[in-house]
């Protein structure tokens, strides 16, 4: 919040959690029109300075920079639990001419959690401006959770065992996180949490998440409010021993959330 891009300094905050598995969003590439960005490569430099995590990103906006390079923006996971597989999901983008609005995706791992089980973990950064694009990805979110459900019932083909085709286990469990650029109180929200359990409600019953936007920077939100959220298959909730927000942290314009399962 001083107007400083530094990765370093964001790697420093979120290891100070001691994270098994980090959720980015917002991580960019020779965007130097970015405010107090000189366009380093921030996927490179987190993915360097997290030593004993896998790496994994996707890329929702790629465009020529120029100088026969790309810019790029999305999201990343970094985890030092094994990472059975990645998906890179493009969510909808239907046209909306009426305000800005850029491509999104959400970016996909199966992590194998520390008591033997695999969870798909999932993270992404939903339209801000554009209600109808970010309805779209919400529909598109949620048939993701049909898609994976079905995958996860269905016997593994026989007839390849081997290459692209081996037959790899989709888990039934999964965690959605990410800026979803909506209010607890927006219906889009709403359906969401018929699908997934909201981990904040799961261990706070009856208690208001605490802001995560707008709590240090106006610039965006006229009062503080929560948009970044943690979802999960409602198999998984009696696993959530904690969450939390830091609502001191200042490393950016949107308040870490950290989740513990046992």
């Amino acid at each position: 919040m001083d107007g400083r891009v530094d990765p370093a300094r964001i790697f420093r905050d979120a290891r100070a959690y001691d994270p098994d598995v980090c959720c980015f969003q917002e991580v960019a590439a020779k965007f130097e029109t970015l405010a107090g960005s000189a366009g380093e490569d921030q996927f490179e430099i987190l993915g360097g300075l997290f030593r004993g995590f896998s790496v994994h990103a996707a890329v929702a906006v790629d465009v020529p920079d120029g100088r026969g390079g790309r810019r790029r923006f999305g999201n990343m996971i970094l985890s030092r639990l094994p990472v059975r597989q990645v998906f890179r999901h493009s969510l909808p983008w239907p046209r909306d001419d009426s305000v800005p609005n850029m491509p999104r995706v959400a970016l996909e791992t199966v992590i194998e959690a520390p008591w033997g089980e695999d969870i798909s973990v999932s993270t992404t950064h939903l339209e801000y401006y554009s209600r109808l694009q970010r309805t779209a990805q919400v529909d598109r979110l949620l048939e993701l959770v049909a898609e994976r459900q079905a995958h996860a019932r269905a016997a593994p083909s026989s007839k390849y065992k081997s290459g692209p085709f081996e037959p790899l286990a989709r888990p039934a469990h999964s965690i959605l996180t990410g800026d979803f650029n909506m209010k607890p109180e927006d219906p889009l929200t709403g359906r969401l949490r018929e699908t997934y359990a909201d981990a904040w409600a799961a261990a706070h019953p009856g208690e208001a998440q605490p802001p995560t936007f707008g709590v240090f920077d106006s610039e965006f939100a006229s009062a503080p409010y929560a948009c970044d959220f943690v979802f999960a298959s409602r198999s998984l909730a009696p696993r959530i021993a904690a969450v939390r927000v830091d609502v001191d942290n200042k490393s950016s314009d949107h308040q870490p959330v950290i989740v513990e399962l046992r």
